[in-house]
């Protein structure tokens, strides 16, 4: 017997894994593994939710009207131009699905999201990454690496894992040096926890031009992970595009509902970020008094490196963490085997974290 063949590409995928939410003998495990929002979700979309079950036998509204209404007023933006998501990673598949094939290449930077090498492998392209200088997206590397075969070059900003950005002006140089025919993609999913004035989320590069996409989501700040809620900023063109492929009611009708009413709660948003600001560098402090490298983040989680031999080495020091009833997310598989990623949690979390490295080390 034979079995069908998939197409050229898709097994070079490595399956994505998610951050652990379990462990063996836990009840309760304080799980920092994914970035998810310290506070969870605001009140206010948890009732959404719950009013929302009771038309759950209806589709949802497939264009997702309300919903761009929503961001378009809370940021500023052309509803027009918005396309919503289950997640920002259905996006990122949608672009490459739209703009990229056999023959193509599709740029990122070394420690970019993982999901922009699998979406490349899934359509038959060719995943480059550009070396990174000091665990920071390097425009020039970037460049060098561009070509007549870019269909798309992604930039997280800020990055996942390691919590850095590139500015304003970085990204514009990039742009401007980029072919005018490859399409940059700024996947700004913590876009909300940068205070930086020279950050910027990519919208005014979108907003001069028409090979400019902003990503963004709900999982983070907004701690509605669970929802699969993203959404893009993008020209007209590729608006149209992204319309044509995804799929009729590809957003739930709870997911809007809970969308719409975290947008609106502002003062619940104001408190996360203002949690992450207070709790990021105090445990960034923690974490080098203990003599462990840190990597600066912008973001909710940070990056701490482990001694590469000996006893201290990061796989046991997640091992050890485990067993305290501690879920970290190790992240090799960026090619980071000494390091492990840590979300910023709630005070009685992030405390139990650094008394058990603490530990570890002694």
């Amino acid at each position: 017997m034979t079995s069908p063949t998939p197409r050229p590409g898709i097994m070079s995928v490595e399956p994505y894994v998610g951050g652990k939410s379990a462990l063996p003998g836990q009840a309760k495990p304080i799980k920092l593994s994914s970035n998810e929002g310290a506070l969870g979700p605001s009140p206010r979309a948890i009732a959404a939710l719950q009013k929302a079950a009771e038309t759950m036998h209806r589709y949802p509204d497939g264009s997702a009207s309300d919903l761009r209404a929503a961001l378009a007023k809370r940021f500023g933006l052309n509803a027009d131009r918005i396309v919503c998501g289950a997640g920002s990673d259905e996006l990122i598949a949608l672009l490459c699905r739209a703009y990229a094939g056999p023959g193509d290449e599709v740029l990122y930077s070394q420690y970019g999201f993982v999901m922009y090498p699998i979406a490349t492998h899934g359509v038959g392209a060719t995943p480059v990454a550009a070396p990174e200088a000091g665990f920071r997206t390097d425009v020039d590397a970037l460049l060098a690496k561009a070509s007549a075969k870019t269909k798309i070059c992604f930039v997280a900003n800020p990055n996942n894992p390691t919590g850095t950005y590139i500015t304003a002006a970085e990204l514009k140089r990039l742009r401007d040096k980029l072919p005018a025919t490859t399409l940059l993609v700024v996947d700004a999913a913590y876009a909300e926890y940068v205070s930086r004035n020279d950050y910027s989320n990519g919208v005014e590069l979108v907003e001069a031009g028409d090979n400019v996409v902003m990503l963004r989501t709900f999982s983070k700040i907004f701690a509605l992970g669970g929802m699969r809620l993203g959404w893009g900023y993008c020209p007209p063109a590729v608006a149209d595009v992204l319309h044509r492929l995804r799929g009729p009611f590809n957003v739930a009708a709870a997911a809007q509902a809970a969308g719409i009413a975290a947008l609106e709660d502002l003062a619940f948003a104001d408190q996360s970020r203002a949690h992450n600001d207070m709790w990021l560098p105090w445990f960034t402090q923690e974490v080098q008094k203990l003599g462990l490298e840190v990597t600066p983040s912008v973001g909710n989680f940070v990056l701490v490196g482990f001694p590469t031999a000996g006893a201290h080495t990061a796989a046991a020091a997640n091992a050890f963490l485990n067993a305290r009833g501690i879920i970290p997310r190790l992240v090799a598989n960026y090619g980071l085997p000494n390091h492990i990623r840590f979300t910023i949690g709630t005070e009685a979390e992030l405390r139990a974290v650094i008394a058990a490295l603490a530990d570890f080390l002694k």
